[in-house]
C-alpha cells in the first residue's frame, strides 16, 4: 500500500482507511498469539505522538494535573512524609548487568514529570517536538477529551502502524536494512552502553521515516496507550492481568492494566524485542515512566 496522499493529511490527522485486518503474530512472544482477523473503521490517526508543545497548551487551557504531579496513594506503614510526587526514570547502570530484574536500570526519581522528564533540574528545553512522557493512562484520556479525540484501541493502533505490509517490520523483514535504522530503539549493549553518544532518549517526532500510512514513530520513541484493557493473548476478551517484560509495572492484583504498543527507545534486540506493530506490552493505568506517551485517533 502506498503512502498517504498528501490530501488525506489535514489538521485532523492522517486518514487510515479500515476494513478486514490480521492483528497478532505466531512468531514472536506468547502474548501475541493468535493471529486473527478483525474489522476496523476509517478514522483519523495523529500523525505523531503528542508532543511536549502540544501538551502544554492543553494543560494551559485546562489546568490538568498529571498523575506523576500528585503524591502516590498512602501504602501501611509508610510515612506520610515520605510521599512525595514522582514517576519511573531510566537509570542506566555503569556496566553489564543481568537482564532479569527491571529495577537494576529504573529508578523511582520524586520530583519526575512531564515538565522535568529526568528528575528536579531537567526541563523541557528544545524538547518541545519531542514526545510527552510521564503521563498516566488518565492523563492520555484526558487529553483526548479536551482535543475532541480519543485513544484507539489495540486492534486500530495496530492495523495503522502495520500500515498494509505483511512483513516483520512495516518497512521490511530487516530491522536497520543495510544498516539504517528505521526508529529509535536501543542501539548497542542493554542497557548500560548505547551506540549513540547521546545515550538513550526520545528524540523529536518525525526524526525517522514514516510508514507507508504516512504516520511517524508507530514504531520506537516512546510506548503509546490505548483504550483496550491488558489480556494474556491476543485473544479478544480481557483473561488475566500479568506484566511484561519491559516497562515497570504493579502488582497485577492491585492495579488494572491496559495495552501499549510501539516499543520504545529502550526497545533492544538483546532484551525486549517489541519494536514491532504485533507487539504488547501490559501497563498499570496508574503508572507513568519516562518512555510512556500517546497519540490520539478520531473517528471518520
Amino acid at each position: 500500500m502506498g503512502r498517504a496522499d498528501s490530501t488525506h493529511r489535514t489538521a485532523r490527522g492522517v486518514l487510515v482507511p479500515g476494513g478486514p485486518t490480521s492483528i497478532g503474530s505466531e512468531d514472536a512472544y506468547p502474548e501475541e498469539r493468535p493471529v486473527r482477523r478483525v474489522e476496523v473503521p476509517d478514522l483519523w490517526v495523529d500523525e505523531h505522538p503528542v508532543t511536549n508543545a502540544e501538551f502544554r497548551r492543553f494543560v494551559a487551557d485546562t489546568g490538568h494535573v498529571t498523575l506523576a504531579e500528585l503524591p502516590p496513594p498512602p501504602v501501611p506503614g509508610e510515612r506520610l512524609d515520605e510521599l512525595a510526587p514522582g514517576s519511573l526514570v531510566f537509570t542506566p547502570p555503569a556496566g553489564p548487568v543481568p537482564l532479569d530484574d527491571w529495577r537494576r536500570w529504573w529508578a523511582w526519581v520524586p520530583g519526575a514529570d512531564w515538565r522535568h522528564p529526568a528528575g528536579p533540574g531537567s526541563s523541557l528545553s528544545g524538547r518541545d517536538k519531542h514526545p510527552v512522557v510521564h503521563v498516566a493512562h488518565a492523563d492520555a484520556l484526558a487529553y483526548a477529551a479536551w482535543a475532541g479525540k480519543r485513544l484507539a484501541t489495540e486492534a486500530e493502533w495496530e492495523h495503522a502502524a502495520q500500515a498494509g505490509a505483511t512483513t516483520t517490520y512495516p518497512w521490511g523483514e530487516e530491522l536497520e536494512p543495510r544498516g539504517r535504522p528505521m526508529a529509535n530503539t536501543f542501539r548497542g549493549d542493554f542497557p548500560w552502553r548505547h551506540d549513540d553518544p547521546r545515550g538513550a532518549g526520545t528524540t523529536p517526532v518525525g526524526s525517522y521515516r514514516p510508514n507507508a500510512f504516512g504516520l511517524v514513530d508507530m514504531i520506537g520513541n516512546v510506548w503509546e496507550w490505548t483504550s483496550s484493557p491488558w489480556t494474556d493473548d491476543h485473544g479478544p476478551a480481557p483473561l488475566s492481568l500479568v506484566a511484561s517484560c519491559c516497562a515497570p509495572s504493579g502488582p497485577a492484583a492491585e492495579e488494572a492494566r491496559g495495552v501499549t504498543k510501539g516499543g520504545s527507545h529502550l526497545c533492544a534486540p538483546s532484551y525486549c524485542r517489541r519494536y514491532r506493530a504485533s507487539a504488547r506490552q501490559g501497563q498499570a493505568l496508574a503508572s507513568s515512566t519516562g518512555h510512556l506517551g500517546f497519540r490520539c485517533v478520531r473517528d471518520a
